[in-house]
């Protein structure tokens, strides 16, 4: 049974009950499933054998964090959890919630425990509590007294305090994919009837979203607002949103398809067929910042350290965009790409996050060796932190040679730079202080 909050009768903006939206809410809020098997593009976790699926089948839900970008059902979900496993149900807004209203929810919690009724607690934009505010969740969610569901568009390990991490499981919710959307365009047509478009500009309308569910169920409510009796081609549509929407011929490869071949052009050093799928993207009004987007992505998966500044080029390229706009700012987009083809290539990085990543899953949360950690306190100066810690500055070449890992594990290798670019020149260092390492320790 869903049972909505009656905790914040005087909240702002109370979420309304996807049960029984009104006939006047928003498309995206009619739209709202009903249970978890209705949620589209996060079967991973929804599915019977993702972690949200797992929890509903045992009955019981652990606290989580919700991560994702916008439009991706981080809201519909947690909504949804409550019915699934019969929990009261609250949702908060970190935007237009404080100290006070957490007070609130904590205490109806509390006697909704009494009376044997579990609470889930929905934090929407759960990143904006500060650090304190943060801390104040901790004893409710160790003693039970409510399940927390946050839910963030930024990297928790940077927005959530660590002791509020370490008591939350963080779920990652991906971008809708175009068959996500078309999915739920789908469902818009069956309520509202068919939309205004030619099949070119469903195409165009469902890439335009670039992920996000609420924004394209936004725009089909336009259309359906506007009551257009003719079908807009691609061309009008973007007239009429007055939003770029890319116009790609039935004939041709599409959107995703270009934009693999994009990448794959800057990662095998072709600048030529780079820059000419990068002009069949912009000419074919795809957005431009999607673009800038993919080219960040690729100057850290396929360039990285070998040039130091592909970063840099693709993000002042951004900027330039930003503040030109189009179709003067597109050079900028022009001379990035150029930038990242010509660039010397190495995925080492790329390997190295996702070696690190897997390590630090497998070992969890062992402790740094005692000489490296900071003593703030003679408490822990007399536990022995900090003790015979080496100031590198103070030792010859600036390098101690000491051991960083923890005690129960032994040192890794997970960045191994190639012999191209700057990346020689790291190679050169990294293989000096290895020697030095060995020798100082007598093992050389």
């Amino acid at each position: 049974m869903h049972v909505m909050a009656d905790l914040f009768a005087d909240d702002p903006l109370p979420l309304p009950s996807p049960d029984h939206p009104r006939e006047d809410a928003p498309l995206a809020e009619r739209l709202r499933p009903a249970s978890l098997d209705g949620i589209i593009g996060q079967e991973h976790l929804t599915g019977p054998e993702g972690a949200i699926g797992r929890m509903v089948a045992a009955g019981r839900l652990s606290s989580m964090i919700l991560w994702g970008p916008p439009g991706t059902g981080k809201t519909s979900i947690a909504r949804l959890l409550a019915d699934a496993v019969g929990m009261r149900f609250h949702a908060v807004s970190a935007v237009f919630s404080g100290v006070a209203d957490l007070k609130k929810a904590f205490a109806e919690a509390d006697r909704a425990a009494e009376a044997g009724q579990r609470t889930l607690l929905f934090v929407d934009e759960i990143h904006r509590f500060n650090r304190a505010q943060q801390d104040g969740f901790l004893p409710f969610v160790e003693r039970g007294t409510v399940t927390l569901v946050g839910a963030t568009t930024e990297n928790p390990s940077f927005e959530i305090n660590a002791a509020l991490l370490s008591r939350a499981q963080v779920l990652i919710l991906h971008r809708l994919d175009a068959e996500a959307l078309a999915r739920l365009l789908d469902r818009a047509e069956k309520l509202q009837g068919a939309l205004p478009l030619t099949p070119e500009a469903r195409e165009a309308l469902v890439a335009s979203a670039d992920g996000d569910g609420r924004f394209l169920l936004n725009q089909a409510e336009t259309l359906y607002a506007a009551k257009i009796e003719e079908p807009l081609d691609p061309a009008r549509l973007g007239q009429f949103l007055q939003r770029r929407v890319a116009i790609y011929d039935k004939d041709r490869e599409g959107h995703y398809n270009l934009i693999s071949a994009l990448h794959k052009a800057v990662r095998g050093s072709d600048p030529q067929a780079a820059l000419y799928y990068l002009a069949r993207m912009l000419v074919a009004g795809e957005e431009p910042l999607f673009l800038l987007r993919r080219m960040v992505r690729m100057a850290v998966e396929d360039i990285g350290l070998a040039d130091p500044n592909a970063l840099p080029q693709c993000l002042a390229a951004k900027d330039a965009y930003d503040f030109l706009g189009s179709p003067e700012g597109e050079l900028a987009i022009v001379q990035a790409c150029l930038y990242l083809a010509t660039a010397p290539k190495s995925n080492a990085v790329y390997k190295a996050q996702k070696a690190a990543f897997r390590s630090a899953r497998d070992t969890g949360s062992l402790m740094p060796p005692a000489n490296i950690l900071n003593a703030p306190t003679k408490l822990m100066k007399s536990i022995g932190y900090g003790k015979d810690y080496a100031y590198d500055h103070d030792t010859e070449g600036a390098f101690s040679g000491a051991n960083y890992w923890p005690d129960d594990m032994e040192p890794q290798t997970y960045y191994a730079p190639v012999e191209r670019g700057f990346e020689r020149k790291i190679r050169e260092r990294l293989d000096w202080w290895d020697r030095e390492r060995r020798t100082r320790r007598g093992e050389a």
